[in-house]
């Protein structure tokens, strides 16, 4: 499929942005539940809507317990406000598709308030392309409101990117408003976005390219991790895109620059990288994951720093300009 870049892009559009929230943790391996629920609040007051449960916070390595005392304190601390959670089944390959599992998962998400993510797993995402679209539709029965998930196995080895075809029928799922598309590739993305300027427009195409994170400008939302690091400075971006504010390209690429080192292989190391950013930023107090979450180096620390550094200034020197302004 054939598609112009420069035909989708959309200026001042506003983006709706979600913030997959790390799940922190205290050097001696427990969950930090005071800091994660300090950056929920931190996430809800920069405009973006959270989600828990998603790779960022470990969801993959979490007991069902720990789970849904994810839930259980997010739904206390939001008190209402929109949220979204991943809806994730472990399996291993040549699984079956187990759909009671799936939605275990579903009710939980659905009885404290937030919507399904619907993580892929070997026996949803690697069955025939009709099987896989009775099982969204099966999955669908059981929500008010999805939000589907296709994944690159460079973040899972469970995951798949989808066909057009395949994702052209999802579109079709009413009660599916949205997919996040985690490839790392542009043409992909293009691709769906085309396709759902034509089919339903008001389908939502959650860019989970951290690589790429201009690809709001095309008419992509998100649904990133990196935007956990600092949802201020994403929900400013933001705001500046829909404003026409020149000011954009320097918060962008102070963003992108941020996301080509934290999102480098290996990539399930951008949850340490984001752990010593936000402790930098003095928004958890230790800088530790998930015990078997892989781990960057120590040098990390002084480039992400410097890093953190350059934003407080941005940030600030945006809020001056904007002051100036008024």
């Amino acid at each position: 499929m054939e598609v112009d870049p420069l035909e989708l892009i959309q200026p001042r559009r506003r983006i709706t942005g979600i913030t997959a929230v790390l799940l922190p943790y205290c050097s001696a391996g427990e969950v930090d539940w005071p800091a994660f629920e300090s950056l929920l609040k931190r996430t809800v007051a920069a405009g973006l809507t959270p989600a828990v449960n998603m790779d960022t916070g470990y969801v993959n390595l979490l007991d069902d317990a720990t789970r849904g005392a994810v839930l259980a304190r997010t739904a206390a601390v939001l008190g209402g406000e929109r949220f979204v959670a991943g809806a994730f089944v472990a399996d291993c390959p040549g699984d079956a598709f187990d759909l009671a599992a799936y939605a275990t998962q579903i009710d939980g998400i659905q009885a404290t308030g937030g919507v399904p993510v619907i993580f892929q797993s070997f026996g949803l995402a690697h069955q025939p392309d009709e099987a896989i679209l009775r099982g969204y539709q099966a999955l669908a029965e059981r929500c008010d409101e999805m939000i589907a998930f296709e994944l690159g196995t460079m973040f899972a080895p469970f995951g798949r990117v989808y066909s057009l075809e395949v994702y052209r029928e999802l579109m079709a799922i009413r009660r599916c408003t949205g997919a996040k598309h985690s490839s790392l590739r542009r043409d992909l993305e293009w691709q769906r976005l085309a396709l759902r300027n034509r089919v339903r427009p008001d389908f939502r195409v959650y860019t989970g390219n951290d690589l790429a994170i201009d690809m709001v400008v095309y008419g992509s939302d998100y649904l990133l991790g990196l935007s956990c690091f600092a949802p201020d400075a994403f929900a400013l971006r933001d705001a500046m895109w829909e404003a026409g504010d020149s000011g954009w390209n320097e918060v962008n690429d102070l963003l992108q620059h941020l996301g080509f080192l934290a999102f480098r292989d290996p990539v399930p190391a951008y949850k340490h990288s984001a752990a010593m950013f936000l402790k930098e930023r003095g928004w958890i107090g230790d800088p530790a994951t998930h015990p078997r979450s892989p781990k960057r180096g120590s040098a990390d620390r002084e480039l992400l720093a410097q890093i953190a550094t350059r934003l407080e200034l941005t940030l600030a020197n945006q809020a001056n300009h904007a002051g100036s302004n008024q």
